[in-house]
C-alpha cells in the first residue's frame, strides 16, 4: 500500500513537472543565438529609431504623459545589447561580450545627450510625477527586472514567441530612467542625474542576470575557444556587482518604507490631534532632510498660547511614536514666513478656500442672529401695537402683555414653547370674551396655541404703578 501511494505520488509530481517543461518548445542553439547577436548592434536605423525613441519619452515625461512614455518604451531597441551580455557570459563569448558593452554604451550616451538637449530647449522645466518616480530605485525594481529578463530570454528561444517583449520591454523601463538622467544634466540636478542613471543600471544588470541564469538553465554549449581564469573572473566581477546592487536597492527600499511609513503617521498626527475649534490648519507638510523628520503646520484663526501649544503637541508626537520628529508651528498668515518654497499658488489658494468657508459661516451665523433679533423685537412690541385695539374690543381689559417663553419640566428632560397672553381685566372676562380674545390674538400675531391668564397674582402692570411722591 505504501509503495502505492509512492508510485502515485512520484507519477503526479512528473505530470506536474510536466507542464513547466520548455525543452519541446526551445529553438536550436545556433537560431537563438542569431536572433540575439542581430540584436546587439547600434549603427544606423536602430541608433536613429533609439534617438526618436527618447525624445519621445522625454516629451512625456515632460508633460506627465503615461501613454506617451509607453509607446516610446515599445519603440526603443535597449533589451538587445543587455540580452547579449547575459549571452556572451553564458556561453562564455567575450568578443561579444566586449561588442555588447560597446553598444550599450553607446545607446547609454546618445540617450543622455538626445534627452539632455531636449530638456535644455523644453520651455517647460517641471519636476513632473513621473521625472520623479524614476529617482527613487527599490528592491521592487530589482525583482521587476529580474522576472523581465526571465521572460524576455525565454520569448527569444521559445518557438511560440507571442507578445511578451514589447511586455517586458515596458515593464523593465529602460528608457525613461535615462530620459530622467538626461533632465538631471540639463538642469544640473544631481539627485535626478544620478538617482535615475542607479536605476537604469539596476534594470540593466538584473536583465542581464536573468538572461545568463537563462541561457545555463536551457544548456548553451559556449564556445569552442574559451579562458578559464577570464571566464571565473567575469563571473567573479558579474556577481559581485549583483550583490552589491542587491544590497543597496534593499537599503533604498528599508529607507523608503521607513519615509512612507513616517509620512503616513506625520499626516495622521496632524489631522487627528491638531483639531482646533477656532483655529485651522492652513496646510502642513511633513519631510526627511539629513536623515531628520520634520513636520511643518502653518495655523489660520484665533492665535493658540505659543509655548503651551509647542509643548503638548510634542508630548502628544512622543505618544504617537513620532519622537525625535522636528515640529514646526506658524501662526496667521505672513506673505514672509508661510508663502515661500515655489508654492505660492497652492498657500494662497488654500488660503482663499479657508477664509471663504470661515466667511460662510460666520455669514449664517450671522443671518441666524439676525433673524432671532428680529423675530424678539417683534414679540417685545406685540402687546404694544395691539393694545389700542384690545382696548376698543375689549373694554374690560385694562392691560395687556405678550411673550414666548420655553416652559420646562423639572422632573423629566421635556420643554416646550409657550405663546402666552396676560391680561389685567378687574371686573373679569367671561368664557366667551375670553375665548374670542385668544381668537383675535392669535389671528393678530399670527400665532397658534395661545395662552390666556386672566388677572395672575403680584403681576407688575403698569397701570399698577404708583408714581413716586416728589420730596
Amino acid at each position: 500500500m505504501t509503495q502505492t501511494l509512492k508510485e502515485k505520488f512520484e507519477k503526479g509530481w512528473k505530470e506536474l513537472l510536466s507542464f513547466f517543461n520548455v525543452a519541446g518548445d526551445l529553438e536550436p542553439q545556433q537560431d537563438i543565438e542569431t536572433s540575439i547577436r542581430s540584436g546587439v548592434s547600434f549603427k544606423g536605423s536602430q541608433l536613429l529609431v533609439l534617438i526618436f525613441a527618447i525624445f519621445i519619452a522625454s516629451l512625456g515625461l515632460n508633460t506627465d504623459s503615461i501613454p506617451v512614455i509607453i509607446g516610446a518604451m515599445l519603440i526603443s531597441p535597449l533589451m538587445g545589447p543587455i540580452i547579449g551580455m547575459g549571452l556572451a557570459i553564458g556561453i562564455q563569448d567575450f568578443d561579444l561580450l566586449r561588442r555588447s558593452l560597446k553598444n550599450i554604451g553607446m545607446a547609454v550616451m546618445g540617450s543622455l545627450i538626445a534627452s539632455a538637449i531636449y530638456f535644455l530647449i523644453s520651455p517647460q522645466y517641471e519636476n513632473s510625477s513621473q521625472l520623479l518616480a524614476r529617482t527613487s530605485p527599490s528592491i521592487y525594481d530589482v525583482f521587476v527586472a529580474l522576472f523581465g529578463g526571465a521572460a524576455g530570454i525565454l520569448s527569444i528561444a521559445c518557438r511560440n514567441k507571442g507578445q511578451v517583449m514589447p511586455g517586458v520591454a515596458i515593464a523593465t523601463s529602460l528608457m525613461p530612467p535615462l530620459c530622467t538622467a538626461g533632465y538631471g544634466l540639463a538642469t544640473l540636478q544631481s539627485t535626478f542625474f544620478f538617482g535615475a542613471l542607479y536605476l537604469f543600471f539596476t534594470n540593466m544588470i538584473f536583465i542581464l542576470f536573468a538572461s545568463w541564469i537563462g541561457v545555463k538553465a536551457m544548456k548553451f554549449k559556449k564556445v569552442i575557444y574559451q579562458d578559464t581564469k577570464r571566464s571565473k573572473r567575469i563571473h567573479t566581477i558579474v556577481y559581485s556587482v549583483v550583490f552589491i546592487t542587491i544590497g543597496f536597492s534593499c537599503y533604498l527600499t528599508y529607507q523608503m518604507i521607513q519615509k512612507n511609513i513616517f509620512m503616513a503617521d506625520a499626516t495622521a498626527f496632524v489631522e487627528n490631534e491638531m483639531v482646533f475649534p477656532n483655529t485651522q490648519v492652513l496646510n502642513h507638510k511633513e519631510y526627511i532632510r539629513n536623515g531628520e523628520r520634520h513636520i511643518d503646520v502653518t495655523l489660520i484663526g484665533e492665535a493658540l498660547p505659543k509655548d503651551s501649544l509647542q509643548l503638548a503637541m510634542m508630548m502628544k508626537l512622543d505618544s504617537v511614536g513620532l519622537r525625535g520628529t522636528y515640529l514646526s508651528i506658524k501662526q496667521g498668515f505672513s506673505l514672509d514666513n508661510n508663502l515661500s518654497g515655489g508654492n505660492e499658488e497652492k498657500d494662497f489658494g488654500q488660503f482663499y478656500t479657508v477664509v471663504q468657508q470661515e466667511m460662510s459661516v460666520r455669514q449664517a451665523m450671522i443671518d441666524s442672529l439676525k433673524d432671532v433679533v428680529r423675530s424678539q423685537e417683534w414679540h417685545d412690541k406685540a402687546s404694544i401695537n395691539i393694545a389700542p385695539e384690545v382696548r376698543v374690543l375689549f373694554p374690560a381689559v385694562k392691560d395687556i402683555a405678550f411673550s414666548r417663553m420655553v416652559a420646562t419640566s423639572v422632573t423629566t428632560d421635556k420643554t416646550d414653547t409657550v405663546n402666552m397672553v396676560f391680561v389685567n381685566a378687574p371686573v373679569g372676562l367671561s368664557n366667551s370674551e375670553r375665548g374670542k380674545l385668544k381668537e383675535y390674538i392669535g389671528v393678530r400675531l399670527k400665532e397658534k396655541n395661545v395662552h390666556l391668564a386672566v388677572n395672575p397674582a403680584d403681576f407688575p402692570w403698569p397701570s399698577h404703578k404708583v408714581k413716586s411722591t416728589a420730596r
